[in-house]
């Protein structure tokens, strides 16, 4: 993931981070206090950030989860390489093993997005534009974060025909955080985490996923981070990678000491050093983002990619899952054997009568576009203030 436009970004974030209390005030929020030992803070629903197991597990009690996410759009293209690497896959549990899609509006071929969540992937949402410049998200309002997750969540389940209530995470574009604008809206829209906020400083051992109930201690590598207390809402950090020369990167196509493209096995050295981070340390989820087109234009890189997940789906103790299985287990922490007791997810399918829509003249740009969905053909095509294209 490339930060466009951060230099500038981080020059006015001081300015920002000061008006954070008055901010908070007019907002009616109210400002996160320091977690301490003596702070009643306890699981299902409140954990304050620590890199301490959940459950206070010891490590060869711990299952340690794997989180392969793509970003952006979902089309005709790349679902080729999510068919040929991520189908049919099991842990050795014998349960399906999972990715999450972050997923953005523009150009998504809805009726794949609908295949995907049949094969028991999660689709989360990236956002309706994923516009740029960066600065937009920098400085987003919590009617603009309403605008591009809350009506996205609706526009989701709507033209892919999928369940409204299984769509539980956000990732911002640019992973650019947006203060407390977007941890505003989550509540009201049923989102339960965010899984935009990279580390640095909390990877050996790494950061386990935790509450807002109280203020965090992760550092903010792309500032403004939130500073309000959003009780029950999740956060699930971005544990970044250390490249050849030990440069953190939060994406794997984002790393920019690495491998030669070209060479497999020193790919695959490269991904089993980052994972064995985790898996020798505190076994802090372990998360492989990328971008598709990144797999695609270097067979080397996938078929390392594809040998990784061979290798975890076969380990007695690594389970490859969708993000939202890592919140659900953290707050019912339990060890590897009576995990594995508790059986495999289960959702119902759902049907897609597919359609071809088009051309819908847009307002944002006066292009027209076509759509593949599973419902009505809308009247434009849906953008911010008319997610339904009505």
């Amino acid at each position: 993931m490339k930060f466009l436009g951060l230099l500038a970004l981080l020059l006015v974030a001081s300015a920002a981070i000061a008006d954070d209390s008055s901010s908070e005030e007019e907002a009616g929020l109210k400002e996160a206090e320091e977690c301490t030992p003596d702070t009643v803070c306890e699981l299902p629903n409140c954990r304050c950030s620590s890199t301490n197991i959940p459950g206070g597990l010891q490590p060869r009690d711990t299952p340690q989860f794997v989180t392969v996410t793509f970003d952006d759009g979902i089309n005709i293209n790349n679902i080729l390489t999510y068919r040929n690497t991520l189908y049919n896959r099991r842990n050795s549990s014998g349960c399906p093993a999972g990715a999450t899609f972050y997923v953005s509006h523009e150009y998504t071929n809805y009726v794949i997005v609908n295949e995907l969540y049949n094969q028991g992937f999660e689709i989360a949402l990236h956002s309706i534009t994923h516009q740029t410049p960066q600065t937009y998200w920098f400085e987003a309002t919590k009617e603009d974060m309403k605008r591009e997750f809350g009506d996205q969540k609706i526009q989701m389940a709507h033209f892919a025909n999928i369940p409204y209530e299984s769509i539980k995470g956000l990732r911002i574009p640019f992973l650019q955080m947006t203060g407390n604008a977007s941890f505003e809206i989550m509540k009201e829209y049923g989102l339960e985490y965010d899984c935009t906020w990279p580390t640095t400083s909390h990877t050996n051992p790494g950061l386990w996923p935790y509450t807002l109930d109280y203020a965090s201690t992760q550092d903010c590598i792309v500032p403004p981070c939130p500073t309000a207390s959003f009780p029950g809402t999740w956060v699930k950090p971005l544990v970044t990678w250390s490249d050849l020369q030990g440069v953190a990167c939060s994406f794997v196509d984002a790393c920019f000491f690495i491998p030669d493209r070209a060479d497999e096995d020193a790919w695959y050295k490269f991904i089993l050093t980052n994972f064995e981070r985790h898996y020798l340390g505190n076994r802090a989820p372990f998360g492989f983002f990328v971008h598709e087109a990144f797999l695609s234009a270097f067979p080397a890189v996938r078929g390392a990619f594809v040998r990784f997940l061979d290798l975890i789906n076969n380990l007695p103790d690594t389970f490859m899952v969708n993000s939202h299985e890592v919140i659900d287990w953290v707050k019912n922490s339990v060890p590897i054997d009576k995990y594995k007791a508790q059986g495999c997810r289960r959702f119902n399918p759902r049907a897609c009568v597919a359609r071809s829509c088009g051309p819908l003249n847009s307002s944002h740009n006066g292009m027209d576009y076509w759509m593949q969905i599973c419902n009505v053909c809308p009247r434009v095509y849906p953008w911010l203030g008319n997610p339904l294209g009505q």
